[in-house]
């Protein structure tokens, strides 16, 4: 009798962020049917000398190459900036992803770019002052030592991954089984704006097998709850209809 292979589960965490965002969730994913495994996307690694040089394209071969060498398909955990390199991920290989749930994110439609207005000069994007970070995300939930460790050990994001606009073709990308984790904004809002149609949730529109989960908390649930977010990643990870 073969063994049963646990469900690989991929974890990326989005800008000035890399694998050690999820240690507060991954103590709770041990000892399920899962086998997650936190990824540090090409240029958040402060090991790598030419990080600043590395390109959303490099971060998509990365997921990519990860998914391939998985036993079965996996889930995809995407957080925040993570959207981009997970959507381009979903376009050229849905058949290697099982699931992917998005933690205060979503997918983004073809020709987005993150930063069009950062300058030709400029190599990369340090983590903001938190009073302006706060004027873009929620930090509910985040304690004054959480913004410390965020502070020192966040990494600012190179501009090539920034600069990039996505190139997309495949339609299958949408009926990629999907999760919607909603934080900062409920999931009643999102449908609203989804309904009302501005350019930014054009992909949302699109998904053609979504669920909708409501996580009430700042825009790093990681951090402010992660024992109620693992219990959702474990739930949607573990559908045997995915």
């Amino acid at each position: 009798m073969n063994k049963a292979i646990d469900t690989p589960v991929h974890l990326i965490a989005g800008h000035w962020l890399g694998a050690w965002a999820w240690d507060d969730v991954l103590g709770q994913l041990h000892g399920q049917p899962l086998r997650p495994i936190a990824l540090t996307l090409p240029g958040l690694d402060d090991a790598d000398p030419d990080r600043l040089q590395r390109t959303l394209e490099d971060q998509a071969r990365a997921v990519a190459d990860a998914l391939s060498h998985a036993e079965a398909p996996a889930v995809i955990v995407a957080h925040s900036g993570a959207n981009a390199p997970v959507t381009l991920v979903l376009d050229r290989h849905p058949e290697l992803v099982q699931r992917v749930i998005w933690v205060d994110s979503g997918p983004i439609d073809d020709g987005s770019v993150f930063a069009p207005d950062l300058p030709g000069t400029q190599q990369e994007l340090p983590l903001p002052p938190f009073e302006q970070l706060a004027q873009q995300a929620s930090l509910e939930g985040l304690t004054p030592e959480i913004l410390d460790r965020f502070r020192s050990k966040a990494l600012s994001e190179p501009a090539g991954v920034l600069t990039a606009p996505a190139s997309l073709h495949n339609p299958a990308r949408h009926a990629v089984p999907t999760t919607m984790v909603c934080c900062s904004i409920s999931s009643a809002q999102v449908r609203e704006l989804v309904s009302a149609g501005p350019p930014m949730f054009a992909a949302v529109r699109d998904l053609t097998d979504a669920e909708w989960v409501d996580l009430p908390t700042g825009h790093w649930p990681m951090w402010s709850r992660p024992l109620e977010l693992a219990e959702i990643l474990i739930a949607a990870a573990s559908r045997r209809d995915a």
